[in-house]
């Protein structure tokens, strides 16, 4: 037989085989199939044999859920959007402009926002406790925005908002270097909507305090005007900054510092900035200010020239222009290798505001009033594994147990088991190849795939059997085609039963239906046919 021949003739095997290798290989081989040094670097290949990830079931850690806060004015008629889609973005900064510069209240910054939908809706949101309805009608009318407070405005944030909120969280996990972390966003009744935080190995303190860090970073210069009073001016905000180095202690004197590289198209005015306030000139080195655990003390004698490192509006140390960064700053070289370095007065410092650069700033706080807590201990979640494990065990012994007892022929019980077991091993090495952090509610969509991947198996043994002996190849195909109806038919229920399960937000049961559903497709497209091929070369001719 020809490798073609071979082929078209086991071709069900193969897959079978092919699908099981690249499972063991996502399974065991250092970060997987698509390997990456960030796993292999993080040592976390010597805690686990297996590129397997948990979550908080079977690794322990934190879930927090809260609300955000924030009020919204939908829809409003702005003038910023004409009438073909263009969108008038001078217009949104006025309006944007105008909230931070009103009569009714004050905003720090990044508590406000005005956007444009995919549908060309504008909407304003400000993102803070300390206003009203009317206070936020009364500051859009200022920027020539009618709307009715009672009916236009909202509690809550819109869903870009949100989905920004997720995405920056994820990367803040990413960026604190915790495996295993998720964000993802529930609706609650009533149609508040909770952002969900899963962070394994974190207790609810650390995570709460990672969580209320917005992580908005500024760089302000503070130099001295014509009368000698001092001033601030933002010249970097952190969406400037385009790669930022890991913290290390300071070349000089005390203190850490976190190496960064300002985006090209910032940089120039950077440096124009630091040129026209002095600071490559008289500026140089002229900066007393010094941080410390309670902030900068800003009580000096004498014109200062300092740069400030500002994190969620609290100023948390103050540099001076350095002569390596002065230099070339004032004869216009700098911007065309724009790294400098930004301080921190201790390493915790330093790490916050490493993340915070890295993942961006957090649109808008969280509600930690209205919290919903679950934390289990690492030890607990240990124990949970174990018995998974047990578990898991246990089902295969007992399934097969079964089998043994219903046929008593090990050539049809034996590929049968080993052909359920194979499923299992493809699940796991999907779960691995996708980094899908696994739950008390995987395990449990892991056994029921055991048990109603062996139900498929029985009914094409059952059918191809109880009508006699298989003669030939044509009589076990008829049996065979007839059983997989019925396979198929069961399957499609299972599938339209378990989809409003995974999609909709419904904590542990989505992983559980994700996983069932993934178990289906697999046995219905891969093992069932395996099996039907090994059983007919065992009970046929052939």
């Amino acid at each position: 037989m020809g490798p073609i021949s071979f082929v078209k003739e086991y071709w069900r095997l193969l897959l079978l085989l092919t699908f099981v290798t690249f499972a063991l290989a996502a399974l065991f081989i250092p970060g997987g199939i698509m390997a990456d040094d960030s796993y292999v670097d993080s040592g976390s290949a010597n805690d686990n044999p297996t590129n397997l990830e948990y979550g908080l079931g079977l690794d322990g850690g934190t879930r927090i859920s809260a609300p955000v806060i924030g009020m919204t004015a939908e829809n409003i008629d702005a003038g910023a959007v004409d009438d073909d889609g263009r969108v008038d973005r001078e217009r949104l900064n006025e309006i944007e402009s105008t909230l931070y510069d009103n009569d009714e209240f004050e905003l720090e910054t990044g508590d406000a926002r005005v956007s444009v939908d995919d549908d060309g809706n504008v909407h304003a949101e400000v993102f803070t406790e300390e206003v009203t309805e009317e206070q936020f009608a009364a500051a859009l009318a200022e920027a020539d925005v009618e709307v009715d407070p009672d009916e236009d405005i909202r509690d809550g944030v819109t869903a870009s908002t949100r989905a920004q909120m997720i995405t920056t969280i994820q990367q803040k996990i990413n960026a604190a270097g915790l495996d295993g972390g998720d964000a993802y966003e529930s609706e609650q009744l009533g149609g508040q909507y909770y952002i969900v935080t899963e962070v394994p190995n974190m207790d609810p303190d650390e995570l709460r305090d990672l969580l209320s860090e917005r992580g908005i970073v500024e760089v302000v210069a503070y130099y001295p005007e014509d009368d000698g009073n001092h001033t601030n001016q933002t010249v970097l905000v952190g969406e400037d900054i385009a790669t930022v180095d890991p913290p290390r202690s300071a070349e000089r004197g005390t203190g850490y510092e976190v190496p960064v590289e300002v985006d090209s198209n910032a940089a120039p005015g950077f440096q124009s900035d630091m040129n026209a306030l002095g600071f490559t000139g008289e500026g140089q080195g002229m900066c007393q200010l010094s941080g410390g655990d309670d902030g900068v003390n800003f009580n000096h004698d004498g014109p200062q020239y300092c740069l400030l490192t500002v994190v969620d509006g609290e100023v948390i140390d103050a540099h001076s222009m350095g002569q390596n960064l002065a230099e070339p700053m004032a004869a216009e070289t700098w911007a065309s290798d724009p790294s400098f370095v930004m301080g921190a007065p201790t390493q915790q410092q330093a790490q916050g505001l490493s993340v915070s650069l890295q993942s961006g700033a957090l649109t808008a706080p969280l509600d930690f009033s209205q919290e919903q807590t679950y934390s289990l201990s690492p030890a607990l979640a240990d124990q949970f594994k174990l018995y998974s494990l047990l578990i898991g065990g246990l089902s295969v012994l007992t399934v097969s147990g079964v089998v043994f007892l219903r046929y008593r022929d090990v050539r049809v019980a034996s590929p049968m088991i080993l052909t359920a077991m194979a499923e299992v091993v493809i699940l796991l090495g999907f779960a691995a190849l996708i980094r899908m952090p696994l739950d008390l509610s995987h395990v449990a969509g892991f056994i029921a795939v055991v048990g109603t991947g062996v139900d498929d198996l029985i009914i094409i043994a059952d059918e191809v059997m109880d009508d006699g002996d298989v003669s030939s190849q044509r009589v076990f195909e008829s049996r065979f085609r007839k059983a997989f109806w019925v396979i198929g038919a069961a399957a499609a229920t299972t599938i339209i039963a378990m989809s409003p399960l995974a999609v909709l937000s419904l904590g542990d049961l989505r992983g559980f239906a994700i996983i069932t559903i993934l178990g289906v497709l697999i046995g219905v497209l891969i093992t069932r046919p395996a099996y039907g091929d090994i059983l007919q070369r065992l009970l046929t001719d052939k």
